[in-house]
């Protein structure tokens, strides 16, 4: 039976690929802070390793006596109020538990690290948008995007230098959303409340990818995924900033709405103030300025050409299809 270690099994995305390693039958190690929600991680085939990841000394201790012959990296922060936490969190953990595996001299068969489109930034702006590619320049202007390309960039130098050669393979997903996600739930939640925001009045190009399908991809990863290679994720498919705002009222049964288009200023007065309030009072805000340049972006089209043909990856999930197991999961757990 094959050991795997899972970081970042708490959030959104982790928990499910904690389902799915169950599911195959391998034995599962979930990394977490000893004050980490437990929720979606119920089932006792589970093992717990409390472990800190800002220390490299506490995961050599901890891991010492254990093996794995795959590791998937999923832990991460996406927003925070103090932007010093995207790298302490992203970047840093990263550099610590991979740091950690080779001081153990650990015979990892694959190390997947979960990564985001956003490394690219706001790239191929000029119309048509064409498709981020894998050879273009990063050019984050979020604080979570240059986190995770710092990340990317000592993961790559790990796959290169002929004295640890780890088998590291770096997965970019688009926007994921499914059941539990709780930001596009708020999109939901204003929805079924009468009223839909927008941002901008030029041509936005979204891509989108079901949770399901990123934890194909990990898995596929695993199993095809060549060391030194990072693949894009989406569901193959290019939306308007409208389509999936449609599909929510559709599957909340159409209730009547009041759609607001805002301008990009009063957007980022809006996310200005959130930014600033959000440092007095202590409290993580949606509106923040991450989020101001994240819907600023109109281009989020990319290449999955290379992950379908490396990997085998297929999306099973299309848009219209993912939000309706999305809807229907909010009413289920009482969420809307």
């Amino acid at each position: 039976m094959n050991n795997i270690l899972i970081t970042g099994a708490t959030g959104f995305i982790g928990g499910f690929i904690v389902d799915e390693a169950l599911k195959r039958e391998m034995n599962v190690w979930v990394a977490l802070r000893k004050s980490s929600s437990r929720q979606w991680l119920t089932d006792k085939r589970i093992h717990f390793l409390e472990v800190n990841l800002s220390s490299e000394e506490d995961l050599v201790e901890k891991m010492k006596p254990l093996h794995f012959d795959y590791v998937v990296h999923a832990a991460g922060v996406t927003k925070s109020i103090h932007k010093e936490d995207f790298r302490r969190i992203n970047t840093e953990g990263t550099k610590h538990l991979v740091n950690a595996l080779l001081r153990l001299k650990m015979p990892l068969k694959k190390f997947v690290y979960l990564s985001s489109l956003s490394v690219f930034g706001p790239i191929r702006e000029q119309q048509p948008y064409t498709e981020i590619l894998e050879t273009d320049e990063p050019k984050p202007n979020t604080e979570y995007g240059k986190s995770k390309l710092e990340a990317e960039k000592f993961l790559n130098a790990q796959c290169s230098t002929p004295d640890t050669q780890l088998p590291i393979v770096i997965l970019r997903p688009t926007g994921v959303y499914g059941p539990r996600e709780r930001d596009y739930y708020m999109m939901a939640k204003s929805i079924k409340a009468h009223t839909d925001f927008a941002v901008g009045y030029k041509p936005q190009d979204i891509t989108f990818v079901y949770v399901l399908d990123v934890v194909q991809a990990i898995f596929l990863a695993i199993e095809k995924g060549k060391p030194g290679r990072a693949y894009f994720l989406s569901d193959g498919e290019v939306y308007r900033s409208s389509t999936f705002s449609d599909l929510i009222r559709k599957e909340l049964g159409n209730p009547w709405w009041i759609r607001i288009t805002a301008p990009i200023w009063l957007l980022r007065i809006i996310t200005f103030c959130g930014e600033y309030v959000g440092r007095i009072t202590g409290k993580i805000t949606a509106l923040n300025n991450d989020k101001y340049n994240i819907m600023k972006q109109r281009n989020w089209r990319c290449d999955i050409e290379p992950a379908r043909r490396e990997l085998g990856f297929e999306p099973h999930y299309q848009l219209e299809e993912g939000v309706r197991l999305t809807i229907q999961w909010y009413k289920e757990n009482g969420w809307l």
